[in-house]
C-alpha cells in the first residue's frame, strides 16, 4: 500500500465534469493498492495518517492532528503508484485489480 498524503485547505475531485468529492481543511490522499495488501495494512495506514501532527498550531508550530482541526479526509484510488517504469511503456501488473 502506498499514499500520497497533502495537506489541504480544500480539495475537490470531479470526474467528467462532475463533482464527485469536496473537503475544506484536510488531506487529499491518492491511495494505491497492491494485491497482498490486507485490511490489516489498511487499517495502519489510516490510523498513522489521522495521528500526524502536520497541522499548525496557534504558534504556527506543525503540533496539530487531523482530529484537532476538524479536518476532512479526500482519497482518490492512484493504481499509477505501482507504476513499473523499467521499460518504454509503464506497467500496472503490480496495483490490486
Amino acid at each position: 500500500m502506498r499514499a500520497v498524503v497533502t495537506r489541504v485547505k480544500e480539495a475537490s475531485v470531479h470526474i467528467d465534469g462532475m463533482l464527485h468529492g469536496q473537503i475544506g481543511t484536510g488531506y487529499l490522499i491518492l491511495l494505491g493498492i497492491a494485491p497482498e495488501d490486507t485490511d490489516a495494512d489498511a487499517a495502519h495506514l489510516a490510523e498513522k495518517i489521522i495521528h500526524l501532527r502536520v497541522f499548525s498550531d496557534d504558534e504556527g508550530k506543525m503540533n496539530r492532528a487531523l482530529s484537532e482541526v476538524n479536518g476532512a479526509v479526500l482519497v482518490i484510488s492512484q493504481f499509477t503508484l505501482f507504476a513499473d517504469l523499467k521499460k518504454r511503456r509503464p506497467g500496472f501488473s503490480k496495483a490490486a485489480k
